[in-house]
């Protein structure tokens, strides 16, 4: 007992930092002090209020600190203390989580009774040193068909989910995490209107998914500053206990909108549609803490990029394809045609495909998207039913295969393909044995 206070003692610190609100600007706060560094958390203390408020400071200007709350700032007054904390947010982890729906800072929102854990991460963690990874060429089976064959993902991979609001993101992430061969599922829903949470535990991931799953929300309600959090710190966790963990994060676009608001509130000028430079800065950092550690486990990462108006090329966008090592693009015009997962190949890409397939893997499927090429490219002729069997052999060919090929891969949510089984039955079709599906 003497040793438990004497090492308490030791880590106290021997002063305290303290300082006091002046001014509070729109989402900023400003205060004559404290002594604290930038992405220290501090506790403000309102003069109405019985617990204090904890802030984190963003920023600097004429000798004054910039902080921004983590929750409500009503009640706020000048001259209210601030005391820092010497640390940076942190979130509990543990194997406690697995199963769990929690928010932000690691407090269940699910019902399930409390979480008690004996270990806890720094939400912002520094990436993985390049020299520090590893090579890791084994497959992540994913149990979708046509991301498993046309679109082969591997361990510690990096991809992006490209769409539109309403063409099935969500579904095809809830997919991912109850179909995946991987030891653990974390999923960051950040942005996201409260109802759809449950939607997504409840439909989208299932019972079954859930098991082996932990669900990290931050609501479109919550401050700019929780949006942040991402999921990142409790996929590290589940790696460096030498699990293979499948991460995803929906959406990546309302992170780096929360990162947004938090930039032009410290003050950052606005550059392409109103991202602040520290949007562009702060995106590779949070990517490259994907990726499989020497020594220890992966984390391959989905994150959706929500594209304004379908625009491909917005910034956010136009940036995730330049740090990712793939995209999977989800086309509105094939969900409307009933093609589920709305996946369109001839616009996605893995750039890990060849490494991780054998020759007669890539060769079919790059012949498959040779036949959705070419039969895209004629649709509107066939469509209108000008096309004349006989005059192209190549076309030809994508009228006769394309349709099996589509029909092999429609999904229902709850249905799971092995990649063996896809590469069979792509096989089939392309080499007319039966055209099975």
């Amino acid at each position: 007992m003497i040793d438990h206070f004497q090492s308490a003692l030791r880590s106290m610190p021997s002063y305290v930092r303290e300082g006091e609100v002046s001014a509070c600007n729109g989402l900023v706060i400003e205060a004559i002090g404290p002594d604290a560094h930038l992405g220290e958390v501090c506790e403000l203390w309102p003069t109405s209020a019985a617990q204090p408020m904890l802030t984190q400071v963003i920023g600097f200007r004429d000798g004054r600190v910039l902080l921004m709350p983590y929750g409500s700032s009503a009640g706020l007054r000048v001259g209210d203390r601030l005391r820092a904390s010497g640390r940076s947010m942190r979130i509990p982890v543990g194997p406690q989580l697995l199963g769990r729906v929690i928010d932000a800072f690691g407090v269940p929102l699910d019902g399930k009774g409390g979480l008690v854990t004996d270990t806890s991460y720094d939400v912002h963690r520094a990436p993985i040193a390049p020299l520090q990874r590893r090579e890791d060429d084994t497959v992540l089976e994913t149990g979708i068909r046509v991301i498993d064959t046309l679109l082969t993902m591997g361990k510690g991979q990096r991809m992006g989910v490209f769409a539109g609001s309403g063409v099935g993101k969500s579904t095809l992430l809830g997919m991912m995490a109850r179909h995946v061969k991987a030891d653990v599922a974390v999923i960051g829903l950040i942005g996201e209107r409260g109802r759809e949470v449950g939607d997504f535990v409840a439909h989208a991931l299932g019972e079954g998914g859930m098991q082996r799953a932990v669900v990290i929300a931050a609501t479109s309600d919550q401050p700019a500053l929780v949006r942040t959090h991402a999921a990142h710190a409790v996929a590290e966790y589940f790696r460096d206990q030498g699990n293979d963990v499948l991460l995803m994060v929906d959406s990546i676009t309302r992170f780096a909108m929360a990162q947004r608001e938090i930039g032009l509130a410290a003050g950052e000028p606005p550059t392409s549609r109103g991202y602040p430079p520290s949007v562009f800065n702060t995106l590779p950092q949070l990517i490259e803490r994907g990726g499989a550690l020497k020594g220890k486990g992966s984390v391959s990462c989905v994150y959706s990029v929500l594209v304004e108006g379908d625009d491909m090329n917005e910034p956010v966008a136009d940036h995730m394809r330049a740090l990712l090592d793939g995209h999977i693009v989800l086309s509105r015009d094939m969900a409307h045609r009933g093609q589920l997962p709305a996946i369109d190949p001839l616009q996605s890409v893995s750039r890990w495909i060849g490494r991780l397939t054998t020759s007669s893997e890539r060769a079919d499927a790059s012949d498959a998207k040779a036949l959705l090429a070419t039969f895209d490219a004629s649709r509107d002729l066939i469509d209108m039913g000008a096309y004349q069997r006989g005059s192209n052999e190549n076309l030809d060919r994508a009228v006769e295969r394309v349709p099996a090929l589509l029909a092999s891969f429609r999904q229902p949510p709850h249905v799971s393909h092995g990649r063996a089984e896809g590469y069979t039955t792509l096989a089939s079709i392309l080499h007319g044995h039966g055209g099975a599906v």
